[in-house]
C-alpha cells in the first residue's frame, strides 16, 4: 500500500504518540519537568505543515510515571503547556492532548494498545472516523492500538520494521510530513 492510495483530505484524524514521535525520548527515564522536554528536529515543522491536513489532531500518549508517582498530573500539565505553546506560536495545531497514567501492569483501558484514550477523542470529536485515522507512533503498542481501533498506523524509526501491524514506516514525523504534502 502506498501512502498515497489513501486519499487523505481534511475529514482525516491524526492521532500521534508523544514521547519517541514529538520529542526525545530519555534512556530509561521519564520527561519529569519542562527543562527536560525536548523536540525532535523537525517536529514543529511538520507539525505545521500537518495542521491543515487534517480535521483533528490529536496527542495519546501513556505516562505511567504518574502512576509511579516519579511525577504529579499537574507536573504533566505544565509539560504540555509548554508543549502546546511552542506548537501553537510555530503555527502547528494540537486539538486536545489525552494521557493514560496507570501503569503497565494495570491494563486500563485507557492505556495503549487499548483504545480508551481514542474512544475519549471520539467523544470530545464526533466527527473522527477510526477508518479514516492515522496513529504516528514508535512503538509496536501504538500500532497496536491503532490496528485495535481501525486506523491506519506509522511506524517511526531510523530502522524500517516488517510487521502486519504497521502500514507505513517513517525515519521521523517530518519524513512523514513531506511526504504527505508533496502528493498534495
Amino acid at each position: 500500500m502506498n501512502l498515497k492510495d489513501l486519499h487523505i483530505d481534511t475529514t482525516w484524524t491524526l492521532f500521534l504518540d508523544r514521547d519517541g514521535v514529538i520529542n526525545k525520548k530519555l534512556d530509561n527515564d521519564y520527561v519529569k519537568h519542562t527543562t527536560e522536554f525536548e523536540f525532535i528536529d523537525g517536529t514543529l515543522s511538520a507539525l505545521r505543515m500537518l495542521s491543515p491536513l487534517f480535521q483533528t489532531i490529536v496527542v495519546v500518549t501513556n505516562q505511567q510515571c504518574i502512576g509511579k508517582q516519579i511525577i504529579f498530573p499537574e507536573d504533566l500539565e505544565l509539560i504540555h503547556q509548554n508543549m502546546m505553546y511552542e506548537i501553537t506560536y510555530l503555527k502547528g495545531r494540537i486539538d486536545k492532548i489525552y494521557y493514560s497514567p496507570y501503569l503497565a501492569a494495570e491494563n486500563h483501558p485507557t492505556r495503549k494498545p487499548a483504545i480508551g484514550m481514542a474512544l475519549q477523542a471520539k467523544k470530545d470529536f464526533p466527527n473522527i472516523d477510526f477508518n479514516k485515522s492515522i496513529i504516528v507512533g514508535d512503538s509496536m503498542s501504538d500500532m497496536e492500538f491503532g490496528r485495535n481501533a481501525g486506523m491506519k498506523t506509522v511506524y517511526l524509526s531510523a530502522e524500517p520494521k516488517e510487521d502486519p501491524l504497521i502500514d507505513f514506516n517513517f525515519k521521523s514525523l517530518i519524513y512523514f510530513a513531506h511526504t504527505l504534502t508533496t502528493k498534495h
